[in-house]
C-alpha cells in the first residue's frame, strides 16, 4: 500500500540558512539603474508584483558566490552569463512571483506568530545565551541592507510559497505497481558458483615463441602495435628549474622571511579548549558544580543551552588569547573541565581538551626550506619577466628556433603523437597546444603549469606507422604468452562448462568452485571481475556462462533465483528509499506543471536593458 508523502517542514534551515550564506555575503550598495527617465528600480513584473533591481543583483551575487565557492575560483559576471547563472536567477524570481501572486489570489498569509517562530529559529539573530537578540536580528538585517519589514515580508512569502507548494504535492504518492517491480528487480537475488581459471591451471607453461611465430603474431595484431597519426613540432621553452641556477638569494632576504613567519616557526604552547558562556557568574557556577557532582557532562549542559559543541569550539589557543582564564586553562596538566572565569562575554567555563606542546625552529633549521622557497619564486618571477621580450620578438618575426637562439630559452624537437608524454610533453598544457596546433599557425607564448612558458611551431605530419619489433619484442612476447595460455584455459573452460550443464563427471582439476548466496545486482564478487555480477542476473537457472576478465577465464553457474523478502529490515529499507524516491520525483513534476500552469496564465514583463544594467554593475 503506498504511503502518504512526505510533507515539506518549513525550518530554520529554509529561511536562516539562505539569510546567512546570501544577505549577510552581498554588497551593501543598491542596483538602481539610471539613466531609463529616472532611477529605475526594477527589472521588470509578474502579474501586479514587480521584480526590483536590488532583488535581482542580491541573487546574482548569491549565486556567483557560491558558484566561486564550489570552483575555488573567481568567476567574472561574463563567465557568469555563459554558465546560464543569469537566466537561472530570472526563472528562480519570476517562478517566486508567480507563486506570491497565487498565494495574494488564495488569500493565503501567515500569522505574526508564525513568523515569529521562523525568525527565533535563525541561528544568526542568537545571542550568547542561545535565544533570540533583538540587537543581533537588527545588526544582522543593517548588514545585509535591509529593513526590519523588507525581511519580514520576505519571510512571510517564503512560508507563505511553501504552504502552496505543500498543498500541491500533498497528493503525491508512490503506486505500488511502480514499486512493486522495481523492488523486484532492485532486491531479487540469485545463488551462484565461480570458478576461475588461470595460467597456474595448465600441465606446463606455454614457453616462448620462436622468431617466426612471434613475427607471424605481430603481423596478425599490427594494429596493436601501430603508432597513431601525430606531429613532429618545434618548441622552445624555459621553466624556473632552469633559472634557479643563475639565482642568488640574500642572507637578509631569508632571514626577513623567517621574520615575517615567527608565528609559523616559533609557536607557544596551546590548548585544545571549548568554551561555554553564561549569563551570570551564578548559572556558571550551578553548570560547574553539576558537571564535578558527575551530575552533567560539558556536552550535556552545551546541548540544554540550545547550541552543539561547534558553538562552543574555540580551537588551539595560547595563553594569552584566554585572557584571566588563562591561567585556569593552562594551569591543567590533563584534559578536563575548568572554570567559572570571566571573559569579555561574561562568566564561562571551560573545557580543555589537548595540550599541543610549544614547538621553536631555529632559523639555521628553516633555512634550506626557506632557500627554496624564495628561489622558487624568485626563478617564477624571472621567468616570467622576460614575458614581454619573448612576445615582442615573436611579433617582430623571429622563429620559435630563432627565440632559443637568442633567449635563455632552451630549443628542440618533438615526434607528438597521442599518448606521449615524455620531456615536454609530461606538462598537459603542451599536449593541448600540442593537439592544437597545425601548419601555419603563428606561434604564441604559453605558460606551463609550473610557471614556466614555451612556444610550439608545426613542422610536418606524421603518419600512423607501426612501432619496430625489435624495439617491443618484450611486450609482443607477453601478448603472445596470454594468448596461447588463454588458448589452452578456452579447452579447459569448455569441457567444464560441457561437464557442469550435463551434470556429468568434471576432468580432473584441482580447483573448487567459489559459492555465492544471496547475491544481489550492487554487490560485488572480491577479486572477481564487477562484470561477472551482471552477467549472473542475465542467466537461466541452471546455465553455465564463461567470461574471459584479463588473462582467465571464469565460468559462472546460476543455481538458484530468490525473490526478495519483504521482512527483512534492508529490503524495508529499500523500499522505503524507492518510495521516496518516486514520490519526489511526481512531486517535482506536479509542482512544475502547476508553475507551467500558473506562468501561463500570468503577465510576464522584463525589462533586458534594465538587467543588462544589472550585469554590467556587479
Amino acid at each position: 500500500m503506498a504511503k502518504t508523502p512526505k510533507k515539506t517542514k518549513m525550518t530554520a534551515k529554509n529561511i536562516g540558512a539562505g539569510f546567512l550564506m546570501g544577505l549577510l555575503a552581498i554588497s551593501l550598495l543598491g542596483f538602481g539603474v539610471e539613466g531609463f527617465g529616472g532611477r529605475t528600480t526594477s527589472i521588470g513584473s509578474v502579474g501586479d508584483r514587480e521584480i526590483s533591481t536590488n532583488d535581482f543583483g542580491r541573487a546574482l551575487q548569491n549565486e556567483l558566490r557560491a558558484l566561486q565557492g564550489q570552483t575555488g575560483q573567481a568567476i567574472t559576471t561574463e563567465q557568469a552569463r555563459l554558465f546560464g547563472l543569469d537566466q537561472m536567477v530570472l526563472e528562480q524570481l519570476v517562478t517566486g512571483a508567480v507563486l506570491d501572486n497565487e498565494a495574494e489570489r488564495l488569500g493565503l498569509s501567515v500569522g505574526d506568530s508564525t513568523l515569529q517562530q521562523e525568525i527565533f529559529r535563525v541561528p544568526a539573530f542568537r545571542g550568547l545565551d542561545g535565544s533570540f537578540d533583538r540587537e543581533s536580528y537588527r545588526f544582522a538585517l543593517q548588514s545585509a541592507g535591509m529593513s526590519e519589514r523588507e525581511f519580514e515580508e520576505s519571510v512571510r512569502e517564503d512560508v507563505s510559497r511553501t504552504l502552496l507548494q505543500t498543498a500541491v504535492i500533498s497528493g503525491a504518492a508512490a503506486p505500488e505497481g511502480y514499486v512493486a517491480p522495481l523492488l523486484e528487480f532492485q532486491a531479487q537475488t540469485r545463488d551462484v558458483s565461480v570458478i576461475s581459471l588461470s595460467a597456474a591451471n595448465l600441465s606446463a607453461p606455454v614457453g616462448e615463441p620462436d622468431d617466426a611465430a612471434l613475427q607471424a603474431f605481430y603481423e596478425e595484431n599490427i594494429e596493436s602495435y601501430t603508432l597513431p597519426e601525430g606531429k613532429r613540432l618545434r618548441y622552445a621553452w624555459i621553466t624556473p628549474e632552469m633559472m634557479i641556477d643563475e639565482i642568488e638569494v640574500d642572507e637578509a632576504i631569508l632571514r626577513q622571511a623567517y621574520e615575517a613567519r615567527a608565528s609559523e616557526f616559533v609557536q607557544p604552547e596551546r590548548r585544545l579548549v571549548e568554551r561555554l558562556v553564561f549569563p551570570t557568574l551564578e548559572a556558571a557556577n550551578t553548570a560547574m558544580a553539576r558537571i564535578e557532582a558527575g551530575e552533567a557532562r560539558f556536552e550535556d549542559v552545551v546541548a540544554e543551552r540550545g547550541l552543539d559543541l561547534d558553538d562552543a569550539d574555540m580551537g588551539d589557543v595560547t595563553r594569552a588569547q584566554l585572557g584571566l582564564a588563562g591561567d585556569l586553562v593552562f594551569g591543567l596538566d590533563a584534559p578536563g573541565v575548568v572554570g567559572p572565569a570571566e571573559t569579555a562575554l561574561g562568566p564561562a567555563i571551560f573545557r580543555m581538551n589537548a595540550i599541543l606542546a610549544a614547538r621553536e625552529t631555529s632559523f639555521e633549521d628553516a633555512r634550506e626550506v626557506l632557500r627554496d622557497e624564495q628561489l622558487a619564486d624568485l626563478a617564477r618571477r624571472a621567468v616570467m619577466d622576460d614575458l614581454d621580450l619573448y612576445d615582442d620578438l615573436l611579433a617582430g618575426g623571429a622563429t620559435v628556433e630563432e627565440l632559443a637562439q637568442e633567449t635563455r630559452m632552451q630549443g628542440g624537437e618533438i615526434d607528438w603523437r597521442p599518448g606521449v608524454t615524455s620531456g615536454i610533453a609530461a606538462y598537459q598544457s603542451f599536449r593541448d597546444a600540442a593537439r592544437a596546433v597545425e601548419d601555419g599557425d603563428f606561434p604564441e607564448i604559453r605558460e606551463l603549469e609550473d610557471g614556466g612558458l614555451f612556444v610550439v611551431e608545426f613542422l610536418a605530419p606524421l603518419e600512423a606507422a607501426p612501432r619496430p619489433l625489435d624495439e617491443i619484442r618484450d611486450d609482443v612476447v607477453r601478448a603472445w604468452q596470454n594468448e596461447q595460455t588463454l588458448t589452452e584455459l578456452r579447452s579447459i573452460a569448455d569441457d567444464l562448462a560441457t561437464a557442469l550443464r550435463s551434470a556429468e563427471a568434471a576432468p580432473e582439476i584441482a580447483l573448487a568452485p567459489i559459492r555465492f548466496d544471496g547475491l544481489r545486482r550492487t554487490d560485488i564478487m572480491p577479486d572477481l571481475p564487477r562484470d561477472l555480477v551482471g552477467l549472473s542476473f542475465e542467466m537461466e537457472i541452471g546455465e553455465v556462462e564463461i567470461f574471459e576478465g584479463g588473462s582467465e577465464i571464469h565460468l559462472v553457474q546460476l543455481h538458484e533465483i530468490a525473490a526478495p523478502d519483504m521482512l527483512l529490515d534492508d529490503v524495508m529499507d529499500l523500499r522505503e528509499a524507492l518510495e521516496m524516491q518516486i514520490e519526489q520525483s511526481i512531486a517535482q513534476d506536479l509542482f512544475g506543471y502547476f508553475i507551467a500552469s500558473l506562468r501561463g496564465s500570468t503577465q510576464i514583463r522584463l525589462n533586458q536593458q534594465v538587467i543588462d544594467a544589472v550585469l554590467g554593475g556587479l
